[in-house]
This record gives C-alpha cells, structure tokens and sequence, in this order.
C-alpha cells in the first residue's frame, strides 16, 4: 500500500457519492484545550473522485460540525436530497409559547432517553444492547422464582406459560452471580447490590417483554414478584433494579473478565512463549496490540483502591473480586466460542437477535482466514502435534496460569488442526469482534445504580420513591464518564483485518489477509443494507468499527 499523506485518514469501505461529513474536536484528558481551525476537508475514493468540503472556522472541543460537499447543484433532485439530509440534523422545537422556536438538539442516545422506561425496549436490549450473552431460553421456571401461569397469563396472547415455555417463547435473566456480594460504601453511604431475576416472553409480534421480575434471589413474602400488571412506579422500579444489576454484571463478566482478562492471557502467552518468526505470532500480535497497557490503566486507574469503582459503583470495596472469582469458577471454554455459546443459551431461532446474527458471520470469517492461514504451514495433523513450542510453551503457559486453570473443557494439547484453528479463532474472535460488542454499545445502554434497599411490597411506590432509590449526580457522573471514556474510539484506531505493523511478508499469508478483508467489506455491506430504516440499527459489529485487539 502507498503511504498516507500526512494528516491523511483511511478508509476501506466504499462510500458511495459522500454528501455530507461531520467533524468532532473531543478533548484529549492528558493535553491541554487547544482550538483548531479548519479551512477545508478533501475525500479522495479508490478511484480518484475527489469531494472537497468547505469549513473556514475554528473547530473547538466538545463540538459537532456539519460539513456540506462544496460542489453547487443544478439540478432539482440533488437540491432535494440535500435537503431531506439537512432537515434530518435540523429540527425545531419550542422553547415557550410567544417567542422564536429553537434548533432541536438530537444526541446519540436520543432514542434511550425517550423509550427506557418501554417494556419492548427492556426487552430488546438483552438481544441488542451491550450485554447480549447472559439472556437464555427458559426450560423450567427456577424454583426460587415461583412465577405461576395464574400470574402471567394475561400476558401470554392467550397461551399458558407451560406451553409457551415448550414453544421456546420463554425466556430467563438470573444474576445469581451477584447474590450476597459485598456492597460498597460511597461517602459514607451503604450501596445496594440486587440479584434479580427477570422472566421474558417473546410474542406474536416477535418483540421480547418482561412478564416477572423477582428482585433478590431468595422468594419469599417479603420479596414480591412484580408484574407488568402493577402499578405504574413499581413496574418501573423493579425493571430499573434489573438494569442497575445488568450493569455490573456486564462491566465485570461480559467485559473485563471475558475480553480484556482473557485478552491478556493470550497476550502474555504470545509474547513470552512465541519467536516473532513463529506463523503464530505473526497471525496472533496485531490483535494484542495495547491490550496490556489499557489493562494496567484499569487496574491503576478503574480497580485501585480508591478508584472509579471503590469512588462510584455499588461493587467497590471488593464486591467485584469476589463477582470475578465466582464468574471464573463457572467459565467454561464452550462459552467462549460463540456458535456453541448460542446453542447452550438454547437462542438459536428467536428473532432479531443481530448480536448472533452478526457475530456467527463474523465468527465463520475470522475462522475461514485462520485456517487458510494455519494449513499454509501446519500441513497435517503430525505437524501441529510435533510444535514443540506451541505443546510445551503456549500450551503450558496457558493451562498452567491459575487463571486459565479455572476454565472447563480448556484444550490440554492440541492433537489435530481442527482444535488449533478452533482455539485461534476464538483468540482473535475474543480480542476482536467480543470485545467491540461489550464495548461500543456502554454509552448509549440505560444503567441505573442504587444505594436503597429492594422494596419489600407492592402498591406503594412513587416518583419519588424511584428517584430516591438512585445514585446521587456526582456519582452517576463518576461512573458514567468512565463508561464514556471507555467507549471511545481512539485517535489511532486499526480495524479488525488491518494492522499497524506488517509482520507476515509471504505472498500466500498476504494473499489470505486481503481475502479475509473483502470477506469483511461485503459483511459490512450487508449490515448497514439491513440497517437501513431501522429505529434502532445495530452497529456494534460492524467490521468496519471493529477495532482488532482490546485497545480501550
């Protein structure tokens, strides 16, 4: 490839005839305030077009700026579909009744802001939100969750829970994980730590809805199970509880433990056990880029005694130890390689489920580009049993760490290709497409967090109540800015596919590397194609914005 001129920025993706970009100036937390003026933007495609944007003023931090392409327009429809385009980033709004109305301003997490408290959006984001891998189809109702068909029929489209739960239409969230952790204390206040339990039905419309929601883990006459059919704030409260317990469950279990913990292993592994010249290393570094150093900034900065989690979040103070040694006790290596994590879940067929929809096709790319790479030098069997290297370092790095110890059905040696190809799959799936799922979505999730105690009954909870149950302002503050923070792309962002160094010179290994990129293009195409004219499009694996190793 021809180097970059400078100040120049790639793109892979065909972009059509571009109308408009937008330009953000974000605050950078270790530089001071420093403003930037802007005289003009230039977008060269691949095949020489050029769109030049006109600017000509000073871009501060914090700030958004719409650029229009420079070229006049004559005719009639091009001035029409510019149009239609401003008048999406341009809305009215009336500030008070007698004086000029105002632009309305549209954030990213519009949408969230004006459906949270929805049942159907309840719903959807355990299929589409940032944690879509603790939802599981319901065999059998828990027996410390005594929901009865009496309770919930109302809410079955006629049908019995028993039926509907032998049709695959029920469905369960158990934070068990989190049932008598610790809860921190936070200026002096004790926080609260629910384990709920929350029973969800699919309907005939396909959208996904809360039915039963039991807030700790032991029923009992002092632990209600709360209805869609109660009042208005005690419905609302009790699926607030379960968004401030998905919360923590997801930043320890879905994200730190499962994406940048694992990453780590693989990372040390890769490092300390393989040469540079291994074809291991070579197809493995590129996705353990920065993994170290943002993980020892979350340990120095977000886990530290007196860091964001002791300072904001109901499981500092060494609840979320205890939450990381009971979800490592149960990890499993299945559960990591999503197709067999799927069919566990038993989610297999339940509709718009684009978590899976998009992960299993990323998955079989990630898988075809690995095994095109690994029998390019491991011709058969015999070869990957007689790496010595690969036997005795990486795999007794791996299963002699007391981490990696703890995982069930983790490989012991690799006997054939198909376990190697298998296991490297899920490394680069893991650091790659699992992390951006669990990551990019945090800003724009509802999370709620709660110093009060569950509610004890039913029938008695108001406005109010609700508020007062929550964090105060500094804390949420203090929480939320991380999770802002970490859901950041960085400025030197290198997409799953692309590296910033070259280590693999051979022909045939490049050859695979720009098959496996076009693999992602044309998925990237059909994403957004099924995107287009949704309320609530799903982007977070989009390989386009998939950055390739845990970086943030």
């Amino acid at each position: 490839e021809q180097p970059l001129p400078a100040g120049s920025l790639p793109c892979y993706t065909d972009l059509g005839d571009i109308l408009l970009i937008r330009l953000f100036k974000e605050k950078h937390v270790f530089f001071p305030s420093d403003d930037w003026f802007c005289s003009n933007v230039l977008v060269k495609d691949h095949t020489g077009k050029r769109f030049q944007f006109p600017c000509y003023q000073w871009i501060v931090e914090n700030g958004r700026f719409d650029l229009i392409e420079g070229k006049a327009a004559i005719d009639k429809e091009d001035r029409k579909s510019f149009l239609r385009l401003v008048f999406c980033f341009t809305r009215w709004t009336t500030f008070a009744e007698g004086i000029p109305r105002f632009l309305l301003f549209i954030s990213q997490t519009e949408y969230t802001h004006h459906h949270w408290t929805e049942d159907s959006f309840f719903g959807y984001q355990y299929l589409n939100g940032c944690n879509p891998i603790i939802i599981q189809k319901c065999i059998q109702i828990p027996k410390n969750f005594p929901v009865t068909n009496s309770m919930v029929s109302q809410f079955l489209n006629g049908g019995s829970l028993d039926k509907e739960i032998k049709k695959g239409n029920i469905f369960l969230v158990d934070y068990k994980l989190l049932d008598n952790v610790p809860p921190n204390v936070i200026d002096g206040v004790q926080q609260c730590l629910p384990a709920p339990l929350c029973l969800l039905y699919k309907d005939k419309q396909d959208q996904l809805l809360p039915i039963a929601i039991q807030l700790k883990q032991k029923s009992g006459p002092e632990n209600p199970i709360f209805l869609p059919s109660d009042l208005k704030y005690d419905w609302l409260l009790a699926k607030t509880y379960v968004r401030s317990a998905d919360f923590n469950y997801h930043q320890l279990v879905s994200h730190l433990l499962r994406t940048h913990l694992m990453a780590e292993v693989f990372c040390m592994a890769t490092y300390r056990q393989l040469p540079s010249i291994h074809p291991l290393f070579k197809l493995l570094v590129n996705h353990m880029r920065y993994t170290l150093q943002i993980n020892i900034m979350a340990r120095n900065i977000l886990l530290a005694k007196d860091g964001i989690f002791d300072k904001a979040a109901s499981t500092g103070g060494g609840g979320f130890v205890v939450i990381l040694q009971r979800a490592l006790d149960s990890l499993t290596y299945s559960s990591l390689c999503l197709p067999e994590n799927i069919k566990a879940r038993g989610m297999e067929n339940i509709p718009n489920y684009y978590y899976r929809d998009d992960g299993i096709q990323l998955w079989k790319i990630i898988n075809r580009y690995v095994k095109k790479f690994i029998t390019f030098y491991y011709k058969k069997d015999k070869k990957v049993k007689d790496d010595q290297e690969l036997q005795r370092c990486v795999i007794k790095r791996f299963c002699t760490t007391i981490f990696f110890c703890s995982i069930t059905g983790i490989p012991q040696s690799f006997s054939t290709l198909q376990q190697l190809i298998g296991f490297v799959t899920m490394v680069i799936f893991t650091c790659s497409a699992q992390h951006a799922a669990v990551n990019s979505g945090q800003v724009k999730a509802k999370h709620d967090y709660f110093f009060l105690a569950p509610p004890t009954n039913k029938g008695r909870t108001t406005m109010p109540d609700l508020l007062q149950s929550m964090s105060d302002v500094k804390n949420t503050c203090r929480a939320m800015s991380a999770v802002w923070l970490l859901s950041r792309q960085s400025s030197d962002f290198v997409m799953l596919g692309h590296s910033s160094s070259i280590y693999s010179t051979e022909e045939k290994p490049l050859g695979f590397l720009e098959e496996f990129r076009e693999d992602l293009k044309n998925l990237a195409s059909e994403i957004r194609k099924r995107n287009k004219g949704k309320q609530i499009p799903y982007n977070y694996l989009l390989p386009d914005e998939i950055e390739s190793s845990v970086a943030i």
